[in-house]
């Protein structure tokens, strides 16, 4: 089995959260799956994110290359964003955290669930 970095600035579990870690990113990213988005249904589809923590996501996204916006220059204007090349190596990350999430909601709940009874 590999071994854990022990020192943060080499650790690539380290990297790796600098780029799509936060409360906001992993959903983003989630979003843009199953190909490109509007700006405004992504808003519609992340509705507790205020528009201008989108754009800043958003933007923090593309800078590091893992997703492209594309602008149409149409009237209204129209922004549309999906997943880069190497945005699309998240997936199957993005795809285990899923399952995980699952997984540990379903276990966490039925403990806190048990924990409850056993205080009673």
């Amino acid at each position: 089995m590999k071994k854990f970095e022990t020192h943060t600035s080499t650790c690539p579990i380290v990297h790796t959260m600098s780029y799509i870690g936060g409360k906001w990113k992993p959903i983003i990213l989630g979003r843009l799956l199953n190909g490109a988005v509007r700006f405004g249904k992504l808003a519609v589809q992340i509705p507790d994110i205020s528009r201008k923590i989108l754009t800043e996501q958003l933007k923090e996204l593309e800078e590091d290359g893992l997703i492209i916006r594309h602008s149409y220059s149409e009237k209204p204007p129209r922004v549309e964003y999906e997943l880069s090349e190497i945005g699309q190596t998240v997936i199957p990350v993005l795809m285990a955290m899923t399952e995980l999430g699952s997984k540990m909601h379903e276990a966490i709940t039925q403990h806190k669930r048990s924990a409850a009874r056993a205080h009673r």
